[in-house]
């Protein structure tokens, strides 16, 4: 799932998708499901132009509420997929269904020059810092700048920019005026089947 958000008065591209749920186990009984967030641009509001992180459900509420803190922000942020307190690692739709609902929040807050500011939201989608020391650096109470924080965040999926480049012109036909491309993973994995009725909101 990839969603591009354009520019037209400067020609920037923003591209954005997420994919790739994995159940993460924190031990025996607790485990929850995090994605990875794939981004792709040529905004000089980036430090990076290509980037993979994971973030859990409960980190993009997080990203929210800090979002909607701002009043300056936006008047009304766009609204994240339902938390549902009968979501199950077990069902591939459920998790589906949440995964176009996180990229479709991320499409539109990206749409929001002023969200573009947001020192949280670049540390959210471009470091793989906790929401607290997110927190911290963004307050200036660590001992590295946002900056360095995301720089030293590297690729995850891809061992190079060359290789995600690879990726995206393998998902996406640059002469489409279709502003959707088709996921390089569009299929969900299984990765429910070692899971015994699990059930997980975050």
């Amino acid at each position: 799932m990839r969603e591009e958000t354009e520019d037209f008065g400067n020609q920037q591209v923003v591209c954005v998708w997420v994919r790739d749920p994995r159940i993460q186990k924190n031990d025996f009984w607790h485990a929850y499901v995090d994605y990875e967030i794939c981004l792709h641009t040529d905004s000089v509001c980036f430090t990076k132009k290509m980037s993979s992180v994971r973030r859990r459900y409960s980190e993009f509420v997080w990203l929210r509420q800090k979002l909607q803190a701002n009043s300056l922000l936006m008047a009304q942020l766009p609204e994240l997929p339902p938390k549902n307190p009968f979501f199950s690692m077990n069902n591939a739709q459920q998790i589906s269904e949440r995964m176009s609902g996180l990229q479709e929040f991320l499409k539109q807050i990206l749409q929001s020059p002023l969200v573009l500011s947001d020192s949280c939201m670049h540390l959210f989608l471009q470091s793989d810092l906790s929401v607290s020391k997110i927190e911290a650096c963004a307050a200036g109470r660590t001992r590295f700048s946002v900056t360095q924080a995301v720089r030293r965040c590297g690729l995850r999926r891809f061992h190079s920019e060359e290789d995600l480049q690879k990726v995206l012109g393998m998902c996406c036909d640059s002469d489409s005026d279709s502003s959707e491309c088709r996921d390089p993973e569009p299929q969900i994995k299984d990765y429910g089947n070692k899971q015994s009725g699990e059930h997980s909101s975050t």
